[in-house]
């Protein structure tokens, strides 16, 4: 009998949504997928995966259903919360840890089934470092679904410590800095959701970032 196996997605968090559709996980004879972004509607599935979740998932969610994993992108039990990858990037990391845990009543707690990582250079702006990181999450999340039900858990272990949520207000740049310093900022800000953005003479500027991929 097929495993039944949700994707749940955060109606104000989509930018997975994509990369999930296009995704073939070529597992269609051993488990039924289905994407949704109505939490009320994920009842009594074998597996569980909250894509890019931004609330707090209930104990009896957890309970109604038999398995949940979060994919996190830090090497827990490091820079647990919210925006994980930015957080790296602003301090010139490069090599961006994926965890998959399960879900556990604290954010980012449970145990750790897997880790995997990817790399930038340094160059990257926010969709290119989106396409990176979906690209580790798929392949982690494939990973779990070939070893299912022959997988293994163990305990967080080490330092933890949290980040916090990042809001409009951290798009903001300083008009006294250089661009070369201020450039990290602008690679992870969203030239639609929340674009860079500064402030001259009282007046509020918005600032979008392109790569030019044409050749000289």
């Amino acid at each position: 009998m097929k495993k039944k196996v949700t994707f749940l997605l955060d109606p104000t968090n989509l930018w997975m949504e994509g990369f999930l559709k296009k995704y073939n996980f070529k597992l269609k004879n051993k488990y039924n997928f289905k994407i949704t972004k109505n939490l009320n509607s994920v009842k009594f599935q074998d597996i569980v995966f909250p894509i890019c979740y931004t609330k707090i998932l209930s104990k009896n969610f957890l309970k109604i259903n038999n398995l949940v994993l979060i994919v996190h992108p830090s090497k827990l039990p490091k820079n647990k919360g919210f925006a994980a990858t930015q957080h790296e990037i602003l301090k010139n990391k490069n090599k961006i840890y994926v965890t998959m845990i399960k879900a556990d009543k604290k954010p980012d707690n449970g145990p750790i089934c897997l880790q995997d990582y990817f790399n930038l250079n340094g160059t990257e702006l926010i969709d290119e470092i989106r396409r990176k990181q979906a690209t580790t999450y798929l392949r982690i999340i494939k990973k779990f679904l070939n070893k299912y039900p022959k997988v293994f858990f163990r305990k967080q272990r080490g330092k933890e410590n949290f980040i916090n949520r990042r809001k409009p207000k951290d798009s903001e740049l300083n008009i006294n800095k250089t661009i070369k310093h201020q450039f990290n900022n602008l690679r992870i800000n969203d030239n639609e959701l929340y674009p860079s953005f500064f402030y001259y003479k009282n007046n509020k500027y918005l600032l979008k970032i392109f790569k030019d991929n044409k050749k000289n």
